[in-house]
Order: structure tokens, then C-alpha cells, then sequence
């Protein structure tokens, strides 16, 4: 890695590296795409090839060893990621790693510690905290908008039903995503963001269940928690029936509320007074990794600080085990 320019493998170039990520890393001011893996040589070949990368591999541990990467993107499922980081780290290349960070908060720890010992840094893709409407938000609350914060709430109903017998989503397979399965995967976005903008969560109580019975991982929660003096409240159901989809955040304050969304990013934020109600539409932008991406070149380069570290991403995790019961 010189001064100027960050040189980029992935590991595991799979959905989420098409139009999310991988874009991302090679747009970026100061980053390059330079090498992808995938255990099926033929779609690292085809990635490569469709993407205009100029090396690609079916060993993760030769992309690891390959001396024209800088920096690991490790964009597999989560049962990987400690395994993953701790080669990367050990041959001495900076971590960006897919949330959620692993399935446990004790493999996260095992992350953070791996890195530490190695002297690299780890970064989380925890990257709705460097969306431009997440920081309309962030900005909003930093001007006093709906006045003081006194309470925090998410409500998330998902219409996620079984596939067929062959087709179990890895989502939905505890071995591999963890226990809390869609829970796990989308409700760590929406901790994470809120622990961004108000400040670390502190779980109190969780209940998590499996009422629907298609997989074996729960897929109903309901937890409370604190920010300081902001009490928190969330609801997760992803076994609703068809048409009754919903997401969102709000945040009352002492002089005003605040409702978006983590996930449907072309829905505007509300900002309520009274019986005055203000929108702002804030677009997504075309590849929605790329501003935390820009944020992890920049750190290392020397030029910036990247908000979602491996220690932030291991706060969320442990928020995630108390929830489900895990601790």
C-alpha cells in the first residue's frame, strides 16, 4: 500500500459484492479492485471478467498471499469471518469484514483480538452509518431538531417465509448466520446505526421466539434498551403474512419527532412539530457501501477515520447475544 492508493481483494465475491461493494471499492478516491476468490473458480473467473478486475482466485489464501493486495474485503456468510480475519491479519493486510461482524459476540472478540495482536486494523460493513440520509439524520438531531432525545423505537415486520426443501436461505441456518437469522442479519444494521447516533446501547431485557416453525432460527424479538437517559424499544416479526411489511425508526425528543428508515432508503425522513410535519428526501447513492468504503480508504491513508470499527461492531454484537438470550 503506497500513499495514495489502497489495492483491494475479496474473499467470497458473491450478491452482495455486485452492486453494493464491489463498485464501491473500485470508485472510491484512492482505491482499487485489484483481486476477487470464490470457491467456484468458473464465477470468480466470470466476476472478474464482468467487473474488469485483473486477477482472480479460487483459494482464499492465495488472494491472502497475493502480494498486490493492500487490504481484505471478506464478503462471505458469517460463519467464516474469524477464520478469514485471522489469516488476513496474520499476513499483516488490513480487515474489512460483512456484518454482522460473525455470529457470536465471542467471535467478534476473537476478531478484535486477532487484529490487535497483528497490528491492523478492522473495519465493519456497518455502512448505513455513512449514508447521506443517515446523516441528514445525525445532523437533525446534532441542531436540536425535535429538542432533546428522550426515546427510540423500531418496528420491523418481514414477510420472510420458507423456501422449498433444498432452498434454506443461509440467513435461517443458525449454523452458519447465528441463532437470531433475519434478526441477526437486518436488525444489526438498525442497532448499529442507533448506537452511531445516540450513543452505545445498553440492552435490559430481550424475549426472542420462534413462532412460525419453517427454520430453526427464532424469527419474532422484542427488546428494550437505554441510550443514557433515552429509553429504547424494538419489535422484529419476520413471519408476517403477505402485505404486511413495514420498517421504521422513530425518535421523540422534548419538541418533536423524528421517523426513516434504515432499510427503504428512497422513503424521506418526517420531522414532526405538532401538527407541522417536514420531509426531506435524501437519494441513496448507487452503490450504498461506497461512502463507508471511501471512509475506510481514507483511514488508511492517513486522511480520515472510519466510524465502524471492529470495536464498534463488537458493541452491536454483544447487544445482539443479550437480546436473543445468548448471554
Amino acid at each position: 500500500m503506497n500513499n495514495d492508493r489502497v489495492r483491494w481483494g475479496i474473499i467470497g465475491c458473491g450478491n452482495v459484492t455486485e452492486v453494493k461493494s464491489g463498485p464501491g471499492l473500485q470508485q472510491a478516491d484512492g482505491s482499487e479492485l485489484v483481486a476477487v476468490m470464490r470457491r467456484d473458480g468458473a464465477k470468480a473467473q466470470d466476476y472478474s471478467q464482468r467487473h474488469g478486475v485483473p486477477r482472480w482466485y479460487d483459494d482464499a489464501q492465495a488472494l491472502i498471499d497475493d502480494d498486490g493486495v493492500d487490504a481484505v474485503y471478506i464478503a462471505t456468510p458469517p460463519d467464516s469471518h474469524l477464520e478469514y480475519t485471522r489469516r488476513v491479519a496474520a499476513a499483516g493486510k488490513p480487515v474489512y469484514v460483512e456484518k454482522p461482524m460473525a455470529r457470536t459476540a465471542v467471535e467478534c472478540e476473537q476478531m478484535v483480538q486477532a487484529c490487535a495482536q497483528a497490528g491492523v486494523p478492522l473495519f465493519v460493513a456497518y455502512y448505513r452509518r455513512r449514508l447521506p440520509i443517515h446523516l441528514q439524520v445525525e445532523s437533525l438531531l446534532a441542531t436540536g431538531a425535535i429538542g432533546t432525545p428522550l426515546y427510540v423505537g423500531i418496528r420491523h415486520v418481514g414477510v420472510f417465509g420458507p423456501g422449498g426443501d433444498d432452498d434454506v436461505p443461509w440467513r435461517v441456518v443458525p449454523e452458519v448466520a447465528g441463532k437470531g437469522g433475519y434478526f441477526h442479519d437486518l436488525a444489526s444494521h438498525q442497532l448499529d446505526l442507533l448506537d452511531y447516533l445516540l450513543g452505545p446501547v445498553e440492552p435490559t431485557a430481550g424475549v426472542a421466539l420462534n413462532l412460525g416453525g419453517h427454520y430453526a432460527c427464532d424469527d419474532t424479538v422484542t427488546a428494550a434498551w437505554r441510550h443514557g437517559d433515552i429509553a429504547g424499544v424494538g419489535s422484529w416479526c419476520f413471519v408476517a403474512g403477505d402485505g404486511l411489511s413495514a420498517e421504521e425508526i422513530e425518535i421523540v425528543g422534548s419538541d418533536g419527532r423524528l421517523s426513516f428508515t434504515a432499510f427503504s432508503l428512497d422513503q424521506p425522513i418526517r420531522l414532526q412539530h405538532a401538527d407541522q410535519i417536514e420531509e426531506f428526501a435524501v437519494p441513496p447513492p448507487p452503490h450504498v457501501q461506497q461512502p463507508l468504503i471511501q471512509s475506510v480508504v481514507d483511514d488508511l491513508l492517513g486522511r480520515g477515520t472510519c466510524p465502524s470499527t471492529g470495536d464498534s461492531a463488537l458493541r452491536t454484537a454483544k447487544v445482539m447475544d443479550h437480546i436473543l438470550g445468548s448471554v
